[in-house]
């Protein structure tokens, strides 16, 4: 609590760790009136963003934690209550459902929307192993997207962001970050995290433990800003559709013959990894599209078609620039991305 005081200093807000912030101190008078002093001396400070609860719980302290969740929206509103999920790669005791993967994680979410009523949800994936990529990091980014639509809530994506295990997971590149980010504000998301900022014994983290920048974080500190650009831009619309080109990986759904974007990668040999397009618009048509390099090793030019005059968005400058043409063409980085809409 006393550390509020810290970040309004600098300018930040936090998530405020508490031991009184769990469903114990419902069911006991002494912690409840404690509960409420905490909630009445921290909700009004400036640096509060959220209440820190829990971390990957199983589905059966949802019940518990809902009751949790319901005190502190009617005690304080204006500050979230704040829960992390399991990724679709944790087994079926940790989720607490069953079935396979599919079958036990969508139960899980459906469990944790239905009982917790949460608004965020938030999860972790992190797929880069020593050799090769987890499979199913599209599988729990479509699954997340869903239930976040159908709860009408926002979601936010925790990417992966060092090592903790050098012996089965590599420290991600800052191209390969790159691709996490882009490819998280492709789906939907309105918020992203990066695991980890730092921490004794895990490798790669944004900062040392004296504070000092480690290897990625002056490329966080130019995608974290591009992600708030763009997915400011896309806030007031609705995801209508996540479309790959080429990736079959479970959960990739692929991009429809009368789809109203189209992109052609102008390479001779393009990456059989290919495009990921996020559609978005106001309505039932999209207006918006983001387009990002799914190959995180090589950079692509590739013109962009779509059913009107387009124009680009530039996340440096938050501008957008017409193109005043129905095809644009477009260079991606290595696992990078652009926002594109139908010009107003």
């Amino acid at each position: 609590e006393e550390e509020l005081d810290v970040a309004r200093r600098h300018g930040l807000r936090g998530q405020l760790t508490n031991g009184l912030l769990s469903p114990a101190s419902l069911d006991d008078p002494n912690r409840l009136a404690q509960l409420d002093a905490l909630i009445a001396r921290v909700s009004k400070h400036p640096a509060l963003y959220s209440y820190h609860l829990i971390d990957e719980p199983g589905a059966s302290r949802f019940p518990s934690l809902g009751k949790l969740v319901a005190y502190l929206r009617d005690r304080d509103p204006q500050h979230l209550a704040y829960i992390n999920l399991f990724p679709t790669y944790a087994n079926n005791e940790q989720l607490g459902t069953k079935g396979d993967v599919v079958t036990a994680y969508r139960e899980h979410l459906r469990l944790y929307v239905e009982q917790v009523r949460p608004s965020l949800i938030s999860y972790d994936h992190y797929q880069f192993q020593l050799q090769g990529d987890g499979e199913q990091y599209f599988l729990n980014l479509a699954m997340i997207r869903r239930a976040a639509q159908e709860a009408g809530v926002p979601f936010l994506n925790i990417v992966q962001a060092c090592t903790w295990a050098p012996d089965s997971m590599r420290i991600p590149n800052p191209d390969e970050l790159r691709y996490l980010v882009y490819s998280t504000v492709a789906y939907g998301a309105q918020g992203i995290s990066y695991y980890v900022y730092a921490h004794p014994n895990h490798y790669g983290s944004l900062v040392n433990l004296d504070g000092t920048p480690g290897p990625l974080y002056h490329a966080v500190k130019s995608y974290n800003r591009e992600f708030v650009a763009i997915a400011s831009q896309l806030q007031p619309l609705r995801s209508l559709g996540v479309y790959h080109t080429s990736m079959r990986e479970p959960g990739c759904e692929a991009l429809p013959a009368d789809a109203p974007f189209h992109v052609v990668s102008s390479q001779s040999s393009a990456s059989p990894r290919g495009f990921l397009l996020g559609f978005f618009g106001a309505a039932e048509k999209p207006t918006h599209v983001v387009v990002v390099n799914l190959d995180y090793k090589a950079q692509v030019n590739a013109s962009l078609d779509g059913p009107g005059k387009l124009s680009i968005f530039d996340a440096t400058s938050r501008r957008w620039t017409s193109t005043k043409k129905s095809a644009i063409e477009l260079t991606l980085p290595p696992g990078g991305g652009s926002l594109v809409r139908i010009a107003q």
